[in-house]
């Protein structure tokens, strides 16, 4: 899982990067808030936690943008303040969670876990579309009684697409949502994976396709509609 942290203060960053890291959750993290929204404008994280007072932009304003842009991310708000009034403005202006500084790992990781599951309804570890089927937790691609193990990337990949069925995502996208902002990957790579997951993909004899869309990105598609 790709998790975006947007916070300030650099121990509290530090220790939750380090936790998230532990659990090998992918994280990125971003001390200002313009920094934060442009990084949530990629579209490319699973979740979003984002701290409330930063500089240059607030937790609230960062969050009501980026929804008024399009973007579903689920968000967790973090705040020292415990008023109800900021709570209640934080979820008014987008926010999908919200946890008072100082919390429990253990509750921070729940409700990580929680909007995850919200987001993709992956509750029993399984995500559907078209005719195939991907389980999370043995990264293994189903088609009715066939079955093949996915590469990490080729099942980031499929879960990526299917987390975003019904939109083009571009070359760009997928290479910062499997590779990140730290890698040298170049575009040819995310083709390279595309080719991977389709040899996959027909190796169970799913009518599920990855279509590319020229000059754009992929989309996946389901052959039976």
């Amino acid at each position: 899982m790709r998790i975006l942290l947007v916070e300030d203060e650099l121990r509290m960053a530090q220790a939750l990067c380090e936790l998230l890291r532990q659990e090998k959750d992918e994280v990125d993290h971003f001390a200002d808030g313009l920094e934060g929204l442009e990084a949530i404008e990629t579209g490319i994280y699973d979740v979003v936690i984002l701290d409330v007072m930063l500089p240059h932009m607030n937790g609230f304003e960062i969050v009501k943008r980026a929804r008024q842009k399009g973007i579903h991310t689920p968000v967790l708000m973090l705040t020292a303040k415990g008023e109800v009034d900021d709570k209640v403005m934080g979820l008014d202006c987008g926010a999908d969670d919200y946890l008072t500084k100082p919390f429990a790992t253990k509750e921070l990781l729940a409700r990580i876990r929680a909007l995850t599951r919200r987001q993709t309804g992956d509750i029993d570890g399984l995500l559907h579309f078209g005719d195939i089927t991907l389980n999370t937790h043995t990264l293994t691609l189903s088609c009715n009684e066939n079955s093949v193990k996915l590469s990490e990337k080729e099942f980031h990949i499929l879960e990526y697409l299917i987390a975003n069925q019904g939109q083009i995502l571009t070359r760009e996208q997928l290479a910062l949502k499997i590779w990140g902002y730290d890698s040298e990957a170049e575009y040819n790579n995310v083709e390279v994976y595309i080719s991977f997951t389709r040899r996959k993909l027909r190796f169970v004899n799913a009518k599920t396709e990855i279509k590319a869309i020229r000059g754009i990105g992929y989309e996946l598609r389901d052959e039976n509609v």
